[in-house]
Parts: structure tokens; C-alpha cells; sequence
């Protein structure tokens, strides 16, 4: 099961990076962003090593608040936010036709929580790429616990250049994760690269929408906030993730933003004007329960020395969404199915 305790949460801050170094790492995560004076051309160049810190940082506040799957959904009114998330990844399987006994790669697949999900809801075999040595030692020992270590596996690799053989997936899938790439194009080529003629790609991307002015203010403030609490290079719009696919050689099966028609508003788990008991962690008073907890073991050493300004900086990405998704300039749930053309073989 998730980590799900304080001292978890606590101990889990920084992941691989060394106590004595998380408060100097943080510091360098924030200098890639718009808030602190860093640049968008900065952060593509080094997305590497600010993703890498990005996920060091925060993987445990994500597991503590979120759970196994770090993503959100369109949700039907009376469903919790863990059925929504289910729902949400049995979808995206579906959609895939994915079938027993189909070998299928997960491109940033967190600590695999939809992997794990996947796989028991398709009997498939499923790698997770991820670039983070914290999230796979602990999506390894989540598979120990699910008992899924035979069907599922890891790789540590960046997804802009795989480790694997041209045409070796029968299916590929992201979920709000090619989001950190600096190039989609270059990101959605070598997906197309290692995935089979004939055999689809879907994912669920992070774009600005047709809503958002890049020469508002406001909606320009509301991006910066998002890319810095979430480890984004830059944040592309549904017609810049289109036109890279089609430039990557993929066909457009079908594509929507699926936060556009969902009942209840994807952001409402973020958003501290409501209350939740099933998502109390979420909620206004379980965020200053939670930064109390944090300051208090900063304070007596047993979480590393800036564990509250990784706290600080996710209640500001966490009100950036928030923001973006009243406004409808932002979707973390911009839905696209595409195939590898069966001539490329």
C-alpha cells in the first residue's frame, strides 16, 4: 500500500538526494522558474536533472495526499476520486484494446500505480520507463506488495532516448507525463520509434486550452505557477500536442479534452473552498494539518532542512491548477489515441 504516515512522508523527502542536500537542491529546482528569475530555455536544456529534482522533492507529498496514481480525472457526480482515477486508467485500456499477453510500455510512469492497475484490468505485461531512481525503488517494492513483479517491471531512462529496439511494444501509453518533455516532437518520435506498426499510442497530456491568451497576464502568471509546481519545461497547447504527433508520423485515431464534459470539475480535490472527508489530506484544513506536520519535523531534524518550501511551492502549483482550470485555460486531461501506420514496417 502507499506510504500513507507522517514519518513516511517525512523520511521520503529528497528521495536519492542526501538529506544534508535537499534545502540546496530546492533551491536549485526553483532558480529553473519563471518565479525565481529562470527562464523557459533554461528549464528545456536541464529537464533532466529539474525533473529528476522535481520528483525527488515531492513523490512522497503526492503519495501522502494522492495515493499510487499521480494524476486526475473527469469524475461522475457521487464517485469518489480513487473510483474516478480507476476509471480513468480501465478507460485508457480500453480505448488501447489492449488484450492477455500484449507487451506494453508505460512512458513516466510515476511509481506505478496505474501500471499496476493496467495490468490487472488487461493481463498484459507492462514496463514503466521513468527516469527517477527514488519513484522506481519504490514502484519495485509496490509490485512486491501487489504481486504483480512477473507482469510488471521497470526501466530507468529518459523517454527522449529509450533503451529498447525499434518496434518492440504492442501498446504504449502516458499519463500526464510526456508533459515534461522539452521537445514533444522529438518525445512522441521515439514512442513511435519502439512501438509496433499497426499498434496505438494514447495518452493523457497537460496543455494550455484555446481558452488561454499568452498575452494576458493573469493566464500567463496562473502557467508559471503550474510549470514551477510541477516540474514543467513549458506548457504546450491541445494544437501544438496535435500538430507534434502528426509530425512524429502518428494517425489521429480520435482526440478531446475530456475535462471539457466531466460532471464534476477535475480540479475539486485542490480546490480548499470545499470539504472532503474521503480527500481530507486535500482540503484547506488538511493542508495546514499537513504543513504544521512538515515545519514541525523540519524543525526537530527529522525531515530534511527545506521539507516546508517543497511544501510551499506544491500549494502554489496546487492553486495555479486550480486557477487554470476555472478559467479553462488549462486541462491535465487533454485525451488523444493514435496508431503507427502499418506501412512503416
Amino acid at each position: 500500500m502507499s506510504k500513507s504516515g507522517a514519518l513516511d512522508l517525512a523520511s521520503g523527502v529528497g528521495g536519492k538526494i542526501k538529506k544534508e542536500d535537499v534545502q540546496s537542491a530546492v533551491d536549485q529546482y526553483e532558480k529553473y522558474h519563471v518565479c525565481y528569475g529562470g527562464d523557459e530555455e533554461t528549464r528545456k536544456a536541464n529537464y533532466s536533472d529539474m525533473v529528476n529534482k522535481y520528483y525527488d522533492l515531492a513523490t512522497s507529498f503526492y503519495e501522502f495526499g494522492w495515493g499510487e496514481s499521480f494524476h486526475f480525472a473527469p469524475r461522475w457526480k457521487g464517485e469518489s476520486l480513487r473510483e474516478s482515477i480507476k476509471r480513468h486508467e480501465h478507460f485508457l485500456a480500453l480505448q488501447m484494446g489492449l488484450k492477455p499477453g500484449m507487451k506494453v510500455l508505460d512512458v513516466g510512469c510515476g511509481i506505478g500505480g496505474p501500471l499496476r492497475e493496467i495490468a490487472r484490468f488487461s493481463s498484459t505485461s507492462i514496463t514503466g520507463l521513468n527516469n527517477n531512481e527514488y519513484q522506481i525503488s519504490r514502484g519495485t517494492e509496490l509490485n512486491r506488495i501487489a504481486g504483480v513483479s512477473e507482469s510488471c517491471d521497470f526501466v530507468k531512462a529518459d523517454f527522449m532516448k529509450m533503451p529498447f529496439s525499434d518496434n518492440t511494444f504492442d501498446g504504449i501509453y502516458a499519463i500526464e507525463a510526456t508533459c515534461h518533455a522539452p521537445d514533444a516532437v522529438g518525445c512522441y518520435k521515439e514512442i513511435y520509434r519502439v512501438l509496433k506498426p499497426g499498434q496505438c499510442f494514447a495518452a493523457y497530456e497537460w496543455c494550455m486550452t484555446d481558452h488561454f491568451d499568452p498575452n494576458n497576464e493573469s493566464h500567463n502568471k496562473t502557467k508559471a505557477e503550474i510549470e514551477l509546481g510541477n516540474g514543467l519545461p513549458d506548457i504546450r497547447t491541445t494544437r501544438e500536442c496535435l500538430d507534434a504527433l502528426k509530425l512524429a508520423g502518428f494517425e489521429v485515431v480520435w482526440e478531446k479534452d475530456l475535462a471539457v464534459d466531466s460532471p464534476v470539475s477535475w480540479y475539486l480535490p485542490l480546490d480548499t473552498s470545499k470539504f472532503s472527508i474521503t480527500s481530507f489530506r486535500l482540503t484547506a484544513f488538511g493542508r495546514f494539518v499537513t504543513r504544521t506536520m512538515v515545519k514541525t519535523l523540519e524543525f526537530v531534524g527529522i525531515a530534511p532542512a527545506g521539507s516546508n518550501r517543497v511544501s510551499s511551492f506544491l500549494e502554489k502549483a496546487a492553486e495555479g491548477l486550480v486557477e487554470g482550470g476555472r478559467k479553462e485555460i488549462f486541462t491535465p486531461m487533454y485525451f488523444f489515441l493514435v496508431r503507427k501506420p502499418l506501412a512503416d514496417s
